[in-house]
């Protein structure tokens, strides 16, 4: 592109949207792995208080910044069996640490959280690394960059 053209309209990535069987539990996994805000109105209701949104559609943004993601309901969803063959991963989160101490913070709270370890690279010198998978089974990367 020369200076004289005009510059294209691109979008901005607004959100990523996870497909899951259980939307509000894929949430709170999210929300406290990331520490992200439901978007007005999506909030967590009172005990004993139904949950329709919970059940079809939520939105968790970051306190900064503008990605968030989306949390949609569908009725099956088999969960990646990546790095085995099968059920392809299709789309992960690359997410990062500056440390290989945040790294193993990051670790402990997301295996708390409901996650599952997937693969384990942390003592590699390059690029310390874990994958896992979330409770619907979508892969996530945590690494130290």
């Amino acid at each position: 592109m020369t200076s004289d053209e005009p510059r294209p309209v691109v979008p901005t990535i607004r959100q990523v949207v996870l497909d899951t069987t259980e939307p509000r539990r894929l949430a709170e996994f999210y929300r406290g792995l990331f520490g992200l805000e439901y978007r007005d109105g999506d909030e967590l209701p009172a005990d004993g208080e139904p949950d329709p949104r919970g059940d079809d559609w939520l939105v968790l943004r970051p306190a900064s910044g503008p990605t968030g993601l989306a949390f949609q309901k569908v009725d099956q969803l088999p969960a990646s069996t990546w790095p085995d063959a099968g059920v392809p991963q299709q789309l992960h989160l690359d997410t990062t640490v500056t440390s290989v101490d945040e790294l193993d913070a990051v670790h402990e709270r997301a295996l708390a959280l409901g996650a599952t370890l997937r693969l384990d690279r942390s003592g590699d010198d390059e690029e310390p690394l874990r994958v896992y998978a979330d409770p619907s089974g979508h892969p996530f990367c945590v690494f130290v960059a």
